[in-house]
């Protein structure tokens, strides 16, 4: 090694070599479709690949941990007492894993994934991908009552975003190649190719209207290729044969899709009660996990199906080989069940609790009409499989995606009709209901609304403290009257604010106060002082406040000046706010966004897309700030003199309490470039492409 080191040949070719693969892989990035397609390809590979080792991990740890095969007819002879060991067992060690390796791993993981897609660029960390693996697989294996679907769309989505992370792909790249990894995990989890990619384009993006989405259907087929070599080519359930006994059965299924949305609507109000609960609990996460384990074990004493994803329970429904009283128990049971092993920090996904809880619904309410109309209703099997998309799209506001899986399990075009009924009523139903899926509602707590769009009230999106001035006229409250009339007199603020000792408001003067008692002046100039001429104290903003807040306090009051404090707990004077400030504030906001959003967007749409022509060969065009500026000045980065454009306008998204604002920056050389920013550019339209491709 050390006459490599010494040789300068070795290091030349060494040098020139690693330049050549560079430059490759920029070649290979400048070339959009080729690229793209290539790395959707590997992804497809990889998430297969992901997919599938869960599921052999799973059957691994469920031998280490139980002894023997996982399953109902085993599970009845395991001893009392192993039953409670194991799913504790199960919630300790993925508390430890998600206290002390990646928190990403605890819950089913789908909102994590929509939240990096929105809020990060796409960005999740590679660690990711090993602990939601082995903590997912371990917690289903030790008997947790959730599903692999959510942890494999997890994994397949931090795997594209690994994939895009080391070829250093833009933005815009980057989201495509999680979506692709999203995709390749529902594929190879249910063998369907066609679901998968709606799924990615339906939940996870959440936009039909994807540019790039050829690369999300290659990453699902060659997921699916890769499961059907190694799980083989058969579909998730064992699915009996459909028929419509006679059009009056439609009815039934207008009814199941009713119930259906009111399952799904349960579920969701009372898996984030269970959330609500546990994180209220100050324990470490291993105790939450250890207590929500032996619920867990409890509750499978009697009731052995809510152990892991459930398969073997939703077969025997499809099959009608479920009593209905057993059916209609199961359903209450498992969201019981669900609800606390997801509560307590386990590690796992909804979706296939949905399909049980569908199943079960279905298969008790077929069991149930096929026994008072046995002449033209379908058995039992058929109603569980139709509820099962029915759950599983109230759930998760995806109608599309769940009627495309059932489909594909049965691949049988004759169920459409009904599943496509039942499905979309108890969708609407669930909507109506609950504004926020299984999903979003999770990002919705935490201030989070992906899919909101711009905001209807620019005033929402800015704070006092943005046109606060950091000037007021303050006055003792036992100044003599004649100070504070020469006080007033000299000032260009409207109102004076009376203090107390401990320098706290406590009112405020105006010439309206003034004049009441400028006629008596020569009786009263000597007897009164501030306090006695003050208003009580009637409003005092923060500089958290919106400004939409502000503008309403203003028209509510009919005054033209409030008094700002900071708001951080002492409530320290800051200054004053000024109605035609905040008017100003407004102005100033809608002509930026006009700029830089509706009628930059309304040309784009005219043109398809394009660059905007301006005069010549001059353009505008708005471009997602490249990873590799983020953090980086203007300045640093040189925009103008490397590439020949120039930055107009920052549109950059903030998350607050209330949301995610969006607030639009005029640039300067020290503006540091952030995660989602969009930059409005004007140039020549091939220096536009070149900047594009960074």
């Amino acid at each position: 090694m050390q006459e490599i080191e010494s040789d300068p040949t070795y290091l030349r070719f060494i040098k020139s070599l690693y330049n050549k693969i560079l430059n490759y892989i920029d070649k290979a990035k400048m070339t959009e479709h080729t690229f793209v397609l290539l790395i959707a390809v590997l992804i497809g590979l990889l998430g297969g690949y992901g997919a599938v080792l869960i599921q052999f991990a799973i059957k691994g740890f469920q031998k280490l941990l139980w002894r023997g095969n996982f399953n109902l007819e085993y599970i009845h002879d395991v001893p009392w007492y192993w039953k409670i060991i194991v799913p504790t067992i199960g919630g300790v060690v993925v508390g430890l894993i998600i206290r002390f390796v990646a928190k990403e791993a605890k819950g089913h993981g789908v909102p994590e994934v929509m939240e990096a897609i929105a809020l990060r660029n796409g960005i999740i960390r590679v660690r990711v991908v090993i602990a939601k693996l082995f903590a997912s697989a371990f917690y289903i294996a030790s008997g947790g009552s959730v599903g692999r679907e959510g942890p494999v769309v997890q994994i397949g989505a931090a795997v594209g975003s690994t994939v895009g992370q080391f070829f250093k792909v833009n933005p815009k790249r980057m989201r495509t190649f999680v979506a692709c990894g999203a995709a390749s995990g529902i594929a190879a989890a249910f063998n369907a190719p066609i679901a998968g990619a709606l799924f990615a384009v339906e939940i996870i993006l959440g936009d039909f209207a994807v540019p790039q989405f050829s690369p999300i259907v290659i990453s699902s087929v060659v997921a699916t290729i890769v499961s059907r070599h190694y799980l083989g080519d058969f579909p998730a359930f064992e699915a009996v044969g459909y028929h419509l006994v006679s059009p009056l059965e439609l009815i039934n299924y207008v009814i199941l899709g009713l119930l259906a949305g009111f399952v799904a609507v349960m579920f969701i109000k009372i898996l984030y009660a269970s959330e609500d609960y546990f994180d209220k609990l100050k324990w470490p996460d291993y105790v939450k996990g250890a207590v929500g384990g032996i619920i867990i074990g409890v509750i499978g004493l009697n009731f052995p199906q809510i152990f892991g994803v459930g398969y073997d329970t939703i077969d025997a429904a499809l099959k009608g080989n479920l009593i209905w009283q057993i059916a209609l128990t199961l359903v209450f049971i498992k969201i019981l069940a669900t609800s606390v092993s997801l509560g307590s920090g386990g590690s796992g996904g909804i979706f296939a609790p949905s399909l049980f809880l569908g199943a079960m619904l279905g298969s008790f309410y077929g069991g149930v009409v096929h026994q008072i109309f046995p002449g033209w209703t379908a058995e039992a099997g058929a109603y569980a499989l139709v509820a099962m998309g029915g759950v599983v799209g109230a759930a998760t506001h995806g109608p599309i995606a769940a009627i495309l899986i059932i489909f594909e399990l049965t691949n049988d075009y004759k169920i459409i009709l009904p599943l496509m009924i039942t499905t979309i009523i108890a969708t609407l139903l669930a909507m109506r209901i609950q504004n926020e899926s299984i999903y979003t509602l999770k990002l919705v707590r935490r201030g989070i609304n992906i899919f909101g769009g711009r905001e209807l009230n620019v005033l929402r999106s800015l704070k006092v403290s943005d046109v606060v001035k950091q000037s007021i006229e303050l006055i003792n409250e036992k100044v003599p009257f004649t100070k504070v009339l020469e006080k007033m007199v000299g000032s260009i603020h409207s109102y004076i604010y009376v203090v107390n000792d401990s320098n706290k408001i406590t009112g405020y003067i105006s010439m309206q106060e003034i004049r009441q008692t400028i006629m008596d002046y020569d009786t009263l100039k000597n007897l009164l002082i501030a306090r006695d001429v003050a208003k009580p104290k009637d409003l005092i903003l923060k500089e958290s406040d919106n400004l939409d807040y502000v503008m309403k306090e203003f028209g509510r009051k009919g005054i033209d000046e409030l008094p700002v404090v900071s708001g951080n707990g002492d409530e320290k004077i800051v200054g004053t706010i000024w109605q035609t400030d905040v008017i100003s504030a407004y102005n100033h906001q809608v002509f930026m966004r006009d700029m830089s959003g509706e009628t930059l967007q309304s040309i784009k749409n005219l043109t398809k897309g394009k660059t905007v022509h301006v005069i010549d060969q001059y353009h505008f065009n708005e471009i997602e700030a490249p990873a590799s500026f983020l953090g980086k000045t203007l300045e640093k980065i040189a925009v103008r003199k490397k590439y020949n454009i120039e930055v107009l306008l920052i549109k950059r998204k903030q998350k607050t309490d209330e949301g995610i604002k969006t607030l639009y920056i005029q640039p300067h050389g020290q503006t540091v470039l952030e995660m989602n920013d969009i930059l409005l550019i004007f140039g020549a339209e091939k220096d536009i492409k070149r900047f594009a491709k960074v």
